[in-house]
C-alpha cells in the first residue's frame, strides 16, 4: 500500500479559501529560489523585488489576464504554472513544483494542462524562458517539444524556448 495521493490540476482560484495562501507559498518559494540562484539571495518575501512581492500578495491582480493552473495532492497545493495569452501565442511563466514533490510527473502534468489551455484559447505557439542552470527544467521542456529559439529578452543566462500549441 502507498500513501501517494492523486495529483489534480485545476485552474486557480477554483479552490477553497486555503488556495490563495497555498499559491502565495508556491510563488514565494519560486522567487526566493530564483533570486538565490541568481546570486541575490534574500531571507524572505519582504526582500524580493516589488514586482515579485505583488504576485505573492495579490495574484488575482498580478495575473488578471492570465490563467493560473495549480496542482494539488489532497488539500495541499504542490505546484503552479501561469499561462499568459498574447495574440496567437501564449507564454508560460512561474512553473514551480514543491521540491518534496518532484520526480512524480507534476511538472509534466502542469505543462500538459498549460499547453491544452493555450491551444483551446487560440494560441498557435507557446513560449517560455528558463535560466540555463535549471538543466532539469530545460530537459523537461525539451521532452515536451520545446526548442531553443532566438532570445526575446537580453538577460545573461536566460534560455528562450518555443513550440507549437
Amino acid at each position: 500500500m502507498t500513501d501517494r495521493r492523486e495529483t489534480l490540476i485545476a485552474r486557480w482560484p477554483a479552490l477553497d479559501s486555503s488556495g490563495r495562501e497555498g499559491l502565495a507559498e508556491l510563488l514565494t518559494a519560486y522567487h526566493l529560489r530564483t533570486e538565490a540562484e541568481k546570486g541575490a539571495a534574500v531571507a524572505d518575501a519582504a526582500g524580493l523585488p516589488e514586482r515579485y512581492r505583488a504576485e505573492i500578495l495579490d495574484p488575482r491582480t498580478a495575473f488578471a489576464d492570465a490563467a493560473v493552473l495549480v496542482a494539488s495532492s489532497g488539500d495541499e497545493l504542490i505546484g503552479c504554472v501561469v499561462v499568459i495569452p498574447a495574440e496567437g501565442r501564449a507564454e508560460i511563466k512561474r512553473l514551480w513544483v514543491d521540491p518534496a514533490m518532484r520526480g512524480r510527473g507534476v511538472a509534466t502534468a502542469l505543462l500538459r494542462a498549460a499547453l491544452k489551455h493555450a491551444g483551446e484559447n487560440g494560441a498557435r505557439t507557446v513560449r517560455l524562458s528558463v535560466w540555463h542552470w535549471r538543466t532539469d527544467a530545460v530537459a523537461v521542456y525539451q521532452r515536451m517539444g520545446f526548442a531553443v529559439v532566438e532570445p526575446w529578452e537580453a538577460r545573461d543566462g536566460l534560455v528562450c524556448m518555443e513550440r507549437a500549441a
